[in-house]
């Protein structure tokens, strides 16, 4: 929480102890105020004394003088909040599935088809400046264009890929590392951009080393992988004259996610994958950023001011 909320000057906000003492002291008055009432039998001449006025008007300008005390407060401390802004370079390793359960077909024309399309959109929607790696997953997965800006023969590289054998998602995911440690350096010799791994599979993992290991790895080099369970469960396909189901493995793809900070997705058509890579765009085309927000907390304590400050006139008011 505190990554997201702190305060440039956190000694300043010593002054809310005043916040509490307030409230002591008016429940104190309430009080005194009540006895003295007491002391009057005739409430008619208690009356004429002590106008008659609203409990809720009074208790509702209190309470809204304390939220501006509270609201002016948390300005003068000077907090900073945090703003999503455009990052200005990164590397995307896309890794797409090219197993033989791509060939499916309750994906329309079939899983391969549709998830290349998608991805030369994705492609396409991609900040220019950001170089782009594409890494096939299968049993023996393969970095088929290093991270570079060339979006045309990133979508060559796209369409160019071929049904193979068996599905290693671990060792697909070592295979974007390795296609990560390729992104060239600025020419100011500074460090590469950072990177995240977008991984599209639609089976289980039947070869290679575990995916938790390969994400383990990942989240020690702060890579996160977004990860998308592809098709429905609905999915078959014909394999040496056997009927074979392939449906995604959701939860494997999930516990990829989760242990390296990205997020999981689920696509089960075209048009929802489209929707996923725009998401995943968004993600990995903002970093939080740390703004100040000084000017927005004084405007709640201003606010809550002026409503008080309306209150209490109320109070004094004689209302038909």
């Amino acid at each position: 929480m505190w990554e997201w909320f702190s305060f440039a000057n956190p000694e300043r906000l010593w002054v809310l102890l005043v916040v509490p003492l307030v409230i002591a002291g008016y429940i104190f008055a309430l009080r005194r105020r009540n006895k003295v009432g007491i002391r009057f039998t005739n409430t008619t001449i208690l009356g004429r004394v002590v106008p008659k006025q609203s409990q809720w008007r009074r208790h509702l300008a209190v309470a809204l003088s304390l939220l501006s005390l509270v609201a002016l407060s948390i300005a003068w401390a000077r907090p900073q909040g945090i703003e999503m802004a455009p990052r200005e370079r990164a590397t995307v390793v896309l890794v797409l599935d090219v197993s033989q359960s791509m060939q499916a077909t309750d994906v329309k024309p079939n899983r391969l088809d549709a998830a290349k399309v998608a991805a030369v959109k994705f492609v396409d929607a991609l900040p220019s400046q950001y170089n782009l790696a594409i890494v096939s997953l299968s049993g023996n997965p393969a970095v088929r264009m290093p991270p570079s800006t060339d979006r045309t023969a990133a979508k060559q590289a796209i369409n160019s890929l071929k049904l193979s054998d068996s599905t290693a998602v671990g060792e697909s995911i070592y295979s974007a590392l390795e296609a990560l440690q390729m992104a060239p350096k600025d020419d100011n010799g500074s460090d590469p951009a950072p990177g995240a791994i977008v991984l599209l599979s639609d089976g289980q993992n039947t070869a290679g080393r575990a995916p938790s290991q390969a994400a383990a790895e990942a989240k020690t080099d702060k890579v996160p992988i977004y990860t998308i369970a592809y098709g429905t469960d609905n999915g078959y396909v014909d394999l040496d004259g056997k009927r074979e189901p392939v449906p995604p493995d959701r939860d494997l793809l999930k516990q990829i996610a989760t242990a390296t900070g990205g997020q999981a997705f689920s696509a089960e058509d075209l048009s929802q994958l489209d929707r996923v890579y725009g998401n995943i765009r968004s993600e990995v085309g903002q970093v939080p950023m740390k703004k100040e927000t000084t000017a927005t907390w004084a405007g709640y304590g201003l606010a809550f001011a002026v409503i008080a400050a309306l209150a209490a006139v109320s109070l004094g008011a004689r209302w038909p």
